[in-house]
């Protein structure tokens, strides 16, 4: 099963469980997947290995989601590479505007469904629906 043979993602959260729990789900798909675990390492990574897609946390250590969001996309219209799905624990619908007036493709509140997030990264790479 490798639907994503070919694409690069990068997945950003300071904590080691989250990280953990989608790259295993990310894994067999193929994909060569990038981990940071706080911003200033998420914004190098991006912009040495310019990933297909970015699942980045909002709470980071060092620099914030937001401003890693607003890093890699400065200069992108919403829709180019790379896509970003932003996760949060944080319920509040301010947060998801910012997110989306920054150009985030999506954004899960924590905790979500894995499936969720595998039915968001098919849509955004645009392969056919993955399966768990």
């Amino acid at each position: 099963m490798a639907q994503l043979a070919d694409k690069t993602i990068l997945l950003v959260d300071d904590d080691a469980e989250v990280r953990h729990a989608i790259e295993a789900i990310l894994e067999p798909l193929g994909a060569t997947i990038l981990v940071a675990d706080d911003g200033n390492s998420a914004v190098e990574l991006a912009t040495e290995h310019s990933p297909d897609l970015v699942i980045l946390d909002m709470m980071l250590p060092k620099r914030s989601g937001f401003l890693v969001l607003e890093k890699i996309k400065r200069g992108r219209k919403k829709g180019q590479k790379p896509f970003v799905i932003m996760i949060t624990a944080n319920p509040g619908q301010r947060h998801k505007a910012y997110a989306q007036s920054l150009g985030v493709e999506d954004y899960l509140n924590k905790p979500f469904r894995m499936e969720r997030l595998l039915e968001v990264v098919s849509r955004l790479l645009g392969v056919e629906e993955v399966e768990e």
